[in-house]
């Protein structure tokens, strides 16, 4: 059990070592504001974009170190470990050792008992999802040992008093279960149609399977990141819009409200001359899921919501074949 768990805790630092700074792109990339060329303000006169126009993934990697350094690449690295030390901990407490051999899988409860689950899990991540797409995307430096402080900058005032509102984030929650719901319920189902031995872990393997099954399986998930990754670019906009007291006030932006920290506590920056990424204006916050989709596709292009494709792809093929 020891030696499992030494495995583990040391798989798991290989693991994030790699992820952090790769999620960290995925998530800038996507959170990132890349307005059309011309743009009107409020009294319709023409106003140029001056933010950063980024549109590759590995180019924001290269974008990331360039501006905030190795600092800036594993930026969101607490709450990403401690998201991942506690799912540990539940793996080793409430699941068998095999669960660690052979990593943890939903129950096999059917497709309505597995989007149960789900739905559960989805309700216990959302504050750490929030907190960590914040911790990658705000411009100031936080410290790794003082979360009191980094609560302080990546929350605001109503949401430290009323963490609640965190889920009431407008379409945060919506896009997120419609994503985990499309893959439980129709790829899900899918597969245990098309592949019934694989779905069951019974030890049958892909080359066992029909392979007109099998082309039908993946023809499918490839076609579904038409609708799984604008999903995921709606998820990771939202993540960052603030919840203030007033509606009208919601904020994408890292913009520190009135509080009892001063402006003077805030000076420090990841970036010594520029931001990494542009953010939305946060007097015109996003007021949904479909509200999201419209404003990006009329102010971004809807190439905006399909950011990173490839990697909705690759995971889907794991997710139909996995």
């Amino acid at each position: 059990m020891l030696l499992e768990l030494l495995g583990l805790v040391l798989s798991l630092t290989v693991y994030l070592a790699i992820a952090i700074p790769l999620n960290g792109a995925l998530v800038r990339l996507r959170a990132n504001f890349n307005p059309k060329a011309i743009q009107l303000d409020a009294e319709g006169n023409v106003e140029p974009h001056t933010g950063p126009i980024v549109t590759s993934f590995f180019g924001m990697l290269k974008r990331v170190k360039r501006i905030e350094g190795w600092s800036g690449l594993y930026k969101g690295t607490m709450p990403t470990v401690l998201e991942a030390t506690a799912l540990s901990v539940f793996v080793v407490v409430a699941l068998d050792t095999d669960a660690i051999r052979y990593g943890a899988r939903t129950p096999n409860t059917g497709i309505l008992g597995s989007l149960a689950y789900a739905t559960v899990a989805l309700l216990l991540n959302l504050p750490a999802v929030v907190i960590t797409f914040r911790s990658i995307t705000t411009p100031y430096r936080l410290p790794w040992f003082n979360p009191v402080y980094s609560l302080r900058v990546l929350l605001t005032p109503t949401e430290r008093r009323k963490p609640w509102t965190i889920y009431l984030t407008p379409g945060l929650f919506a896009a997120q279960f419609l994503h985990l719901a499309y893959k439980i319920i129709f790829i899900g189902s899918l597969r245990r149609f098309l592949l019934p031995n694989v779905s069951s872990g019974d030890g049958t393997g892909i080359e066992n399977v029909s392979w007109w099954k099998l082309g039908i399986m993946i023809t499918v998930a490839l076609f579904s990141t038409i609708i799984l990754c604008p999903l995921e670019v709606i998820a990771s906009k939202l993540a960052i819009q603030r919840n203030h007291a007033a509606p009208e006030y919601n904020s994408v932006s890292q913009e520190v409200e009135d509080d009892a920290l001063t402006n003077e506590e805030y000076a420090e920056y990841s970036g010594a001359e520029e931001d990494v990424i542009g953010l939305r204006h946060e007097k015109d916050p996003y007021l949904g899921l479909a509200d999201c989709a419209k404003k990006v596709i009329n102010e971004e292009g809807w190439q905006a919501l399909y950011r990173v494709w490839w990697l909705t792809a690759l995971a889907g093929l794991g997710n139909a074949l996995g």
